[in-house]
């Protein structure tokens, strides 16, 4: 088998020293909060609980994606080594870094004839995207080769799923994905909006749900409904959160209850700066391998 490498972004959201372990590498994207810019690097440049601080405090922020050269020499690393490349990109339903790292592996196609760059939109996003990459890290160790790895994520990543919870709704509404009205009144009613990331990679709002307590069961039930082999999933299961561990522990435990023969623990990790600086705190994501999604 030809040697190759598995590479992404850091807004996979899953930890340096996991990627490190899984051989998986990584480039940065960028933030700036306050008029400061900083690597989005899984929170060695700015802890996620500083970064809110400062958001709740009125500090603005402002993200940007891997830039193509930065993907060239991020790829050219690898090729100068004679290695292969399988780099998957965040979802192009929220960023545009897919097409930057396409132009990048085209632009050196040319000068390296004689190696493989494939570029995969993940159409996933945070620890879902992190789960994404473990299970193609499994497959390379297991000795499948990156054309087969290749032609496998491109028919299955569709069946990963990601739900989203908030309860704070600051930022959605800051960010113009809830209106202000609508912001409003969920506020004084309590509202913590349900959503998922569709087959185009959007994140979508899909029902509102009074109270954290019913939205914390309302998102397993969820996963119930559209995991692999519904309650007898035997697959993994990845939870991120913006500053709100505990209801994430709360949705993992419920998980571990309704899904008894999952494999090995929940996974919880904190929501990283590219995603969390749109989010906002309050913000708890459960990802597992499921149905297609279609919608």
């Amino acid at each position: 088998m030809k040697p190759y490498i598995l590479s992404c972004c850091s807004a996979a959201d899953l930890s340096g020293k996991h990627f490190k372990q899984r051989e998986i590498y990584y480039l940065c994207f960028h933030f700036e909060v306050g008029g400061s810019e900083y690597q989005d690097d899984m929170g060695e440049s700015m802890p996620p609980e500083e970064l809110y601080r400062r958001m709740s405090a009125g500090e603005d922020t402002k993200t940007s994606q891997v830039s193509i050269g930065e993907y060239s020499a991020h790829f050219e690393r690898f090729l100068k080594e004679g290695k292969d490349i399988l780099h998957v990109t965040l979802s192009s339903g929220i960023s545009g870094t897919f097409n930057s790292a396409r132009i990048a592996a085209e632009d050196l196609k040319e000068k390296y004839p004689d190696r493989k760059i494939y570029v995969v939109d993940s159409l996933a996003a945070s620890s879902g995207y992190g789960l994404l990459m473990d299970e193609l890290a499994d497959r390379r160790d297991g000795g499948m080769d990156m054309d087969a790895l290749y032609q496998w994520v491109e028919s299955r990543k569709l069946y990963l799923h990601h739900w989203f919870f908030s309860t704070d709704l600051t930022f959605f509404i800051r960010g113009g994905r809830i209106s202000k009205a609508s912001g409003f009144i969920g506020t004084m009613l309590n509202i913590c909006p349900l959503m998922n990331v569709n087959y185009l990679g959007q994140l979508i709002p899909r029902e509102k749900i009074r109270t954290k307590k019913k939205v914390i069961k309302r998102i397993v039930e969820k996963m119930a409904a559209h995991a692999e082999n519904g309650v007898d999933y035997n697959g993994k299961c990845y939870i991120c959160h913006s500053l709100c561990e505990e209801d994430a522990r709360a949705v993992a435990a419920l998980v571990k209850e309704r899904f008894p023969k999952i494999s090995g623990n929940v996974e919880i990790y904190p929501i990283g700066a590219t995603i969390g600086s749109h989010t906002g705190p309050g913000t708890v994501a459960l990802f597992f391998w499921g149905d297609k999604r279609k919608d």
